[in-house]
């Protein structure tokens, strides 16, 4: 019978007896073989650990290997360096370092950020307290540079060619007709822009006019039309006063907003909107708010109380984190992360823009409210 059929050949660096004969390199066969001698054996090469003629050594009848000494008076050899790396003896699982904790990142280059941010305010303080119709243009600038990243955008993402030159002349007279003639003079602007946009686009083939002047029309109303109320603020005797406290509003409820959101914020606002809003975020945000507009109205206004700027300091919380969380809606059905790169670590004008805009008629009208058009 063949021994191969009921037991493998020997491991490879065993020194183990044999009945087929001595092996070559090895001491004498036999249990008169000293185990002392087999230790000063030069060792064998290394040979696989497979069968001799091919048999199956893992049938039914179980291949019996050798493993351990033959006799008890001999002691384990240690195995060859070659072989155990070869067949490297498993090891249990070692514990997993616990992953270093990553910093919270703001995302943008925050000394990049804060630099424009200081020059933009130098520049809308200085135009808002010297010359009133200084910053009327700095507002109409806004306007058109904000309308020439919107439907450049559009054209981009979306194959849609808003009219830019109608929106464009009627963006920035929305703006001066409100200064001028009040809101009376914004809606008429606005309706007569609208006309424009719709005659201009007929020049051009009919295939997605309607499209078209949809998106014109849309931008006409959310950029220019919006930041005519800004304009209407300035209207007042305590004009510069009151679009300082809508800006410090607006601002500060986006400070209190990132600064309480990137702290302790963990439960998302909107995540299909904006994954980095939280509502920690947003109870930040009115808080800071809430503070800013009590002391504003107290101090600023003519007329206000602290009371009131409680009220104005949650509205535009609510309206801010609304146009936010807007002008996000449109980014990601743009498939964008900022509307431009005009502002080094803040993005394009829009994206500045996009708190401001809608919080304007909502500080106008309470404004007019509790202390009337002044």
């Amino acid at each position: 019978m063949n021994d191969s059929s009921w037991g493998a050949p020997p491991q490879a660096g065993y020194w183990a007896p044999t009945d087929q004969g001595p092996v070559p390199g090895a001491g004498p066969a036999g249990p008169a073989y000293d185990a002392h001698d087999a230790q000063q054996t030069r060792p064998m090469p290394i040979v696989p650990d497979v069968a001799a003629h091919g048999g199956d050594q893992d049938d039914d009848r179980g291949a019996a290997r050798l493993s351990g000494p033959l006799f008890r008076d001999e002691t384990p050899q240690a195995p060859h360096p070659r072989a155990a790396s070869q067949n490297p003896e498993p090891m249990p699982d070692a514990p997993k370092p616990a992953p270093a904790p990553q910093k919270k990142s703001a995302g943008r280059d925050l000394g990049a950020a804060i630099g424009v941010g200081v020059g933009l305010g130098v520049v809308i303080v200085a135009s808002l307290f010297i010359v009133k119709a200084v910053f009327v243009g700095v507002i109409a600038v806004a306007v058109v540079v904000g309308l020439w990243e919107l439907t450049k955008r559009l054209e981009e993402r979306k194959e849609v060619r808003a009219p830019l030159v109608p929106l464009v002349v009627g963006g920035a007279a929305m703006v001066v007709a409100g200064y001028m003639r009040g809101a009376e003079g914004a809606w008429t602007a606005m309706a007569l822009t609208a006309l424009a946009v719709l005659v201009w686009r007929m020049t051009e083939p009919p295939d997605g006019y309607l499209r078209d002047v949809t998106a014109g029309v849309f931008a006409a109303f959310y950029v220019p039309f919006l930041a005519t109320f800004v304009a209407l603020l300035l209207t007042a005797q305590d004009g510069p006063q009151r679009v300082l406290t809508f800006l410090l509003l607006t601002v500060v409820s986006d400070t209190g907003a990132y600064a309480v959101g990137w702290r302790f914020g963990t439960h998302k606002l909107a995540p299909r909107i904006s994954p980095g809003k939280t509502r920690e975020g947003l109870i930040g945000a009115v808080a800071f708010a809430m503070v800013a507009g009590a002391l504003c109205m107290q101090f600023l206004i003519d007329g206000g109380s602290w009371w009131q700027g409680l009220v104005l300091g949650l509205a535009v919380a609510a309206s801010a984190t609304l146009g936010d969380l807007g002008e996000s809606m449109i980014k990601r059905d743009l498939g964008i992360k900022d509307m431009g790169t005009l502002l080094p670590g803040h993005g394009g004008i829009m994206d500045r823009l996009d708190s401001l805009l809608p919080t304007a008629p909502v500080v106008w009208l309470l404004m007019v409210l509790f202390v009337g058009t002044g």
